[in-house]
């Protein structure tokens, strides 16, 4: 069975989605849609997903929207017990990291990234890039600390938990302003980054 993913892959969201399927090996096919390729206000593409957003998957009957949610199934119909725990306690740390990200690191990160990559030289706020940034480092910070004792987001195996929090850190390390140094983190990131699965995914310039 082949999965369908709809989405621009210059989205986080989209990235994590694109990221997971390569990591499980399930045939997917891919639909830009968002920004300038347009398609989400359509009256076909809001029956999918109501809030005109994506990323949005469809697998045989079943439509599936919320990118964390994706990655999730995904996992869990595709991949192993590795990849989507079986053991709760496990299954919920890694739940844990993923919400995480949605309501920590993206919030305080994605405002620089717009200045930066989605607003004009000209039209710039550097001080909601500093705000932004101010916002950040802590988080960085505690992942970093997270990381001193652990190889991946949840222990010794790379997890669901580790896609949606690379996608943004691989994003902030982009960012064209300087950073302190994060041993543990940049480590983890350069882990990260040598995953096969991660081709064409993290390896794509921002925009």
């Amino acid at each position: 069975m082949t999965v369908h993913i709809w989405g621009r892959l210059s989205s986080l969201n989209v990235r994590k989605v694109v990221w997971a399927a390569q990591e499980t090996g399930v045939a997917f096919t891919r639909s830009d849609a968002g920004m300038a390729f347009g398609v989400v206000k359509t009256p076909e593409y809001l029956a999918m997903n109501p809030n005109a957003l994506v990323p949005t998957l469809q697998d045989g009957d079943f439509t599936l929207w919320e990118s964390n949610a994706i990655v999730r199934y995904i996992f869990a119909k595709y991949g192993n017990d590795r990849l989507y725990p079986q053991d709760l306690a496990q299954r919920f740390d890694a739940e844990r990291w993923m919400d995480w990200q949605q309501t920590i690191l993206n919030r305080a990160s994605g405002i620089a990234f717009l200045q930066w990559f989605r607003t004009p030289a000209d039209q710039r706020d550097m001080a909601a890039i500093a705000n932004s940034t101010a916002a950040t480092e802590p988080a960085m910070a505690q992942l970093n600390d997270h990381l001193a004792t652990r190889t991946w987001m949840c222990g010794e195996h790379f997890s669901m938990a580790d896609i949606p929090v690379a996608c943004d850190v691989h994003r902030w390390f982009a960012l064209p302003q300087p950073r302190p140094d994060w041993p543990h983190l940049e480590r983890w990131f350069a882990a990260i980054l040598a995953r096969p699965a991660t081709r064409g995914v993290l390896d794509l310039p921002l925009s």
